[in-house]
């Protein structure tokens, strides 16, 4: 194998995802699947920067290029956006490669009548691409979208709820690679290797995830943030616990107790159950169902989960085409939180947990929901919100892991 195939499985990435609409990994898995895992690395670093930073490169193709990206051959416009993040923001591999390369793929794709045309916009991207993005502005929220490579919704949403400073910090950390860290499965015999968290017993920092172990289900993958709104819920043996979006079944196989774990579609239901079964958490029932619309016998539980669906703005480094499709739900979790907590025995606990840095889907969902709220903040002062610290609030730029919200509420 060589840096040539990882190009060209990255190339097969970016079709896919702009072309059809495909998810990144999706698409990864299916074109990486005969390269070694040097090259595989590769064609990941070098399709996901290059979707993430894909709003960028678009604009310094059309003002080196003189041509609208969206006027271009498919294969010829994911060439370019490909040799362009090479160019402007990979160390280490040379301009004359990433051109020559990144031609090759143009006539790979039977489009002859394109080679000379990639190759004279390539030339002019390696004399001057990553100066002109280096020298974009960041003053305003739209200015930072187009450097940075993001929505505009989503920089005036950070610049609103942080200001341009922290803003700016959230955009520059999702835009560099997450950190790999694993729960131990403690279930599991055996003791992974890996760094741990003083604050998160069994999060342990990595430098891959071991297939063996992962096999085994002596390890999960799941980020720090992740697993620190699992721990909120705070759940011991002998209650009765409601996860109410399960899958696939990291938080839910953190919990103690007997644990009801709803998902509502099919096959994600199955790939709960046998996460559930690797895992080895035999006191996890998968039950297949609305959440909004929950069985009658379902209730007088002593604890809740409501890990909802959101925007994702927590987790755009390790989603790359997630930026690009994102929207936020704050109707649909708020009325989440109130099928959950219907569900509570008097004084029971709910833990609303989003992968979301949205004020929008964070602190006004809690406050529309009414309920008394605990001081998580006083039990994990490290990742207390900085402007509502009864809450818990992971923040890349600042700890290091994915965005996570979490807010402990306390039913009537």
């Amino acid at each position: 194998m060589s840096a040539s195939a990882a190009r060209r499985a990255a190339q097969q990435v970016l079709l896919r995802v702009f072309e059809e609409g495909a998810y990144a990994d999706r698409a990864l898995t299916g074109a990486a699947a005969a390269l070694d895992r040097r090259d595989r690395a590769l064609a990941q670093q070098l399709a996901y920067g290059t979707v993430q930073r894909v709003r960028a490169l678009d604009h310094g193709i059309e003002a080196l290029g003189g041509r609208s990206v969206t006027r271009l051959d498919p294969p010829v416009r994911a060439a370019l956006r490909l040799a362009g993040y090479q160019l402007a923001y990979m160390d280490g591999i040379p301009a004359r490669a990433a051109v020559h390369e990144s031609v090759e793929l143009v006539r790979e794709a039977h489009l002859e009548r394109a080679v000379g045309f990639a190759n004279a916009v390539l030339r002019r991207l390696a004399g001057g691409l990553r100066a002109l993005l280096e020298g974009l502005p960041e003053g305003t929220p739209a200015e930072a979208g187009l450097r940075h490579s993001y929505p505009d919704w989503v920089a005036e949403t950070w610049w609103r709820d942080w200001g341009g400073a922290e803003a700016l910090g959230l955009m520059r950390a999702q835009n560099e690679p997450p950190e790999t860290v694993v729960r131990w499965n403690r279930r599991r015999p055996g003791r992974p290797g890996g760094t741990p968290d003083p604050d998160l017993p069994d999060a342990l920092r990595v430098d891959r995830v071991e297939p063996a172990e992962l096999e085994s289900g002596l390890v999960w993958p799941q980020s720090r943030g992740s697993q620190l709104a699992g721990l909120a819920v705070a759940s011991r043996p002998g209650e009765r616990v409601l996860d109410l979006c399960a899958a696939p079944g990291g938080k839910a196989t953190q919990l103690d107790g007997e644990v009801t774990a709803v998902e509502i579609h099919e096959g994600r239901a199955r790939e709960l159950e046998a996460n559930v079964a690797v895992l080895g958490a035999t006191n996890v029932r998968v039950v297949r169902a609305d959440a909004l619309q929950l069985p009658a016998e379902l209730r007088g539980f002593d604890r809740a989960l409501v890990d909802a669906p959101c925007s994702g703005l927590g987790v755009l480094a390790a989603r790359p085409d997630l930026r690009w499709r994102a929207r936020p739900l704050p109707e649909l979790q708020l009325a989440l939180v109130r099928a959950a907590a219907e569900r509570l025995r008097p004084g029971g606990t709910l833990v609303y947990s989003v992968c979301t840095l949205n004020s929008d889907e964070n602190e006004a969902v809690v406050s529309a929901a009414g309920l008394e709220v605990d001081d998580l903040g006083a039990e994990w002062p490290r990742f207390r919100h900085p402007r509502r610290p009864e809450f818990l609030l992971t923040l890349p730029h600042r700890h290091g892991t994915s965005g996570f919200f979490v807010a402990r509420l306390r039913a009537p």
